[in-house]
């Protein structure tokens, strides 16, 4: 049969050409290219499908925590990005009320395995040309759209949008939120959050001047973040959530395509927050600020769903899609790609290998990431219900005790080590 994987696909394009591969991985976001490398390393080949022309840069940033660099290790790519982005000094999150103006807390980072976590915000583009630097010439295909995949038993024919048929051994879904192969498997759509954000990336060429560390603000229903990546960028965001409780309230569909209304009522629900941290945004080009709605998986889907099937299996967002609220997203997708990797090599390392070896490492994948996928997803919806949510009973309760108990045990997941490439 076929899976429709999205629009414009009521007219089969014309056959060209048919390739087969061992190993094709649909999306060359974090997941599919650090997959890729993963089985690289392992002396495996993969073949990664992008529908875009380049590397897709959106999203700007990734808070990168402990876990994310634990797998960056075990990938060999740990230190050239660290040397890209400075750690986060002091190790505190300053946390302000946009409405009153004043410091209701600063939480230092707490320390898991006797080391203080390692926390640096970390550049989209410069993460994946790192990734992509490591791997073969040709490893990546570009505009390369995903139409159907037809399933003929032990062998998936992918059907791009250019009339080529790629027969697959083993599919690997990283094709992010709205995944194709996902579909396949039988997931659910992910669903609303009923939040949005708003991200934005600014460069100050003579340097910001803040120290490096996480500010947050909150109030009425918003969020916002400022996380400096070295001396002159600084990531941002606003979540929020659309409605009477919140300070950044519109038509969302109107605003979503529009970075000048996006920045308006971005600076419009600021409150009252210093000059300083005002400029950030007031300074950031409209080219880079984006909308997103926050969506998310079920949790309780990845417990009974399947998230594998026999030679096909999803990673990254395709996954676990989460609300940002622990950062976690890009850190767990790491986690997937090193995890997979490992299985996949241990059932590819025979030269004629079967497909029911395949099948038990996909499910050996599926078995190691169904509780920890969970686990964080239900964390960060329950933490950016807590911190964003409205009343002044909620705020007073949020700034004594619950948001750092909720927030400390969000940050107690971030020092998990995924392990090596290849099993001892």
């Amino acid at each position: 049969m076929y899976i429709e994987a999205g629009p414009g696909t009521d007219k089969q394009p014309q056959l060209k050409m048919e390739i087969e591969e061992e190993v094709v991985i649909v999306g060359a976001g974090v997941a599919g290219l650090a997959t890729c490398l993963g089985l690289h390393r392992l002396g495996i080949r993969s073949l990664v499908l992008e529908s875009a022309e380049t590397l897709r840069l959106t999203g700007f940033a990734f808070g990168f925590w402990t876990n994310a660099w634990k797998a960056l290790e075990a990938l060999g790519v740990a230190d050239p990005v660290r040397d890209k982005h400075q750690r986060i000094r002091g190790y505190s999150f300053i946390t302000t009320s946009t409405i009153t103006g004043l410091q209701v807390s600063d939480m230092k980072l707490p320390q898991v395995a006797g080391s203080t976590l390692e926390v640096r915000c970390v550049n989209r583009k410069v993460l994946l040309e790192i990734l992509e630097k490591e791997l073969p010439r040709d490893t990546i295909r570009y505009s390369s759209k995903l139409v159907d995949i037809q399933v003929n038993g032990p062998t998936k024919s992918l059907l791009l949008a250019d009339g080529t048929v790629i027969k697959a051994r083993v599919v690997i879904g990283a094709d992010g939120v709205n995944s194709a192969v996902s579909k396949l498997l039988g997931l659910s759509k992910p669903v609303s959050s009923g939040r949005f954000a708003i991200r934005g990336f600014v460069y100050f060429e003579d340097g910001h001047g803040f120290e490096i560390k996480f500010m947050q603000f909150l109030g009425n229903g918003t969020r916002y973040g400022v996380i400096p990546a070295d001396d002159h960028s600084i990531y941002w965001f606003c979540a929020y959530t659309p409605g009477p409780s919140s300070r950044v309230a519109t038509d969302e569909k109107e605003m979503e395509h529009d970075p000048s209304k996006l920045k308006d009522l971005v600076l419009q629900g600021l409150g009252n927050v210093t000059d300083k941290i005002r400029q950030v945004f007031e300074k950031t080009d409209l080219n880079y600020i984006i909308c997103t709605e926050l969506r998310y998986r079920h949790p309780w889907e990845l417990l009974w769903g399947k998230i594998c099937k026999d030679n096909v299996c999803v990673i990254g967002d395709a996954l676990h899609p989460m609300t940002p609220d622990l950062g976690q997203g890009a850190c767990c997708a790491l986690e997937d790609s090193v995890v997979l990797a490992r299985c996949l090599g241990e059932a590819l390392k025979e030269k004629h290998t079967t497909d029911e070896r395949i099948k038990k490492g996909i499910e050996k994948f599926a078995k190691e990431r169904r509780w920890r996928s969970f686990e964080i997803i239900s964390l960060a919806y329950l933490v950016g219900r807590v911190q964003q949510g409205g009343g002044t009973v909620l705020n007073f309760v949020r700034g004594t005790f619950l948001g750092k108990l909720l927030l400390g045990i969000g940050m107690s997941k971030a020092g998990y080590d995924c392990g090596k490439l290849a099993s001892s």
